[in-house]
């Protein structure tokens, strides 16, 4: 069984119905052991953008990455999201951020997520729910890759909560 953490976010329609859909999804397919608060997001590489609503889910799942990619692009393609989109706006973006102790690296997917310690926007939300998780390539925590984390784009938690029958 595998401990893994995904980004979720949202910059169209109602970002907060789509994270709480997005989660009821999730959980349809696998145990969700946390989720962080919602932060507001600056978009990255995305210009005239509406900001994003951004969270972490830690899941547990004994698919491995090309499978778990398979069944969340599915739950992104209910949203409306197409395949090729990946600077455009979205109703909802599901990234496998990181497998706890395990790299992964194929024509399909790579794990961690090959930005994650150079974005905020992934790394406040997942330092909340696992600050001592260790990123298997670079060997360092999230609390310590969000201390040295470079990036200067705007991330703010925020006082939105998601739909309570969501979380349990």
């Amino acid at each position: 069984m595998y401990q893994v953490y995904l980004g979720l976010g949202s910059n169209l329609g109602d970002r907060l119905e789509n994270l709480s859909r997005a989660i009821e999804e999730i959980r349809t397919l696998f145990a969700i052991d946390a989720v962080s608060s919602i932060y507001e997001t600056e978009p990255v590489e995305m210009e005239n953008s509406n900001s994003f609503l951004n969270i972490s889910v830690a899941i547990k799942t004994e698919n491995d990455p090309p499978l778990l990619l398979v069944q969340l692009k599915k739950i992104e393609k209910k949203f409306g999201r197409r395949a090729n989109s990946h600077l455009e706006p979205r109703t909802i973006d599901i990234d496998i951020l990181m497998y706890r102790g395990l790299a992964y690296d194929d024509h399909i997917v790579r794990v961690p997520h090959p930005e994650l310690g150079h974005r905020r926007f992934a790394l406040e939300p997942l330092c909340e729910i696992a600050p001592t998780a260790v990123h298997p390539t670079l060997e360092k925590t999230i609390a310590s890759l969000l201390r040295n984390c470079r990036d200067r784009h705007k991330v703010m938690r925020t006082e939105y909560h998601l739909n309570q029958t969501v979380l349990h």
